[in-house]
């Protein structure tokens, strides 16, 4: 059963998914033309190219039928509408821990996180603890290392 909760992401990740959507959706129907061309060869039962070719049209069609329903699901936000001095999607995040070392990270949606640029899921447990957050708020952070406790000590929507 999907997500009945809303998907939140950013005009960049919905369009990122839009590609997505548009790329299977050829790739799909290369893989149906190889699958019929196989198929004509006679034997299917020891056909690899017939085999391969059907588990990954399998494959194809649950990638698009997920990639469908996040589309489906999905509210755009724009990160650079400010919405004040909390923390909502799209916030750009500047944190404090406690040895004084910062770390910036961008609340995005969740197949939008890269972690190598600071880009986080909203609903990963750093993200949802710092939703409706305001400057100066400490945070605690349950990490496989233990509790971190973070400051808020930047918010902007960028």
């Amino acid at each position: 059963m999907p997500d009945p909760r809303p998907r939140y992401m950013t005009p960049e990740g919905h369009g990122a998914l839009v590609n997505e959507l548009g790329e299977l959706g050829r790739e799909r129907e290369r893989v149906v033309r190889g699958v019929a061309d196989a198929a004509a060869e006679g034997d299917r039962s020891e056909n690899a190219e017939y085999i391969y070719g059907k588990k990954r049209l399998r494959e194809i069609d649950r990638k698009l039928r997920a990639v469908s329903q996040a589309l489906d699901a999905a509210v755009v936000v724009d990160p650079r509408e400010d919405r004040g001095d909390r923390v909502f999607f799209g916030a750009t995040v500047v944190l404090e821990d406690e040895g004084g070392e910062t770390v910036t990270y961008q609340l995005v949606g969740e197949h939008e996180t890269d972690a190598a640029r600071g880009r986080i899921s909203y609903r990963s447990p750093v993200g949802s603890a710092l939703l409706k957050r305001r400057l100066d708020d400490e945070v605690v952070v349950k990490t496989p290392r233990g509790e971190r406790v973070l400051t808020v000590i930047e918010i902007r929507y960028e």
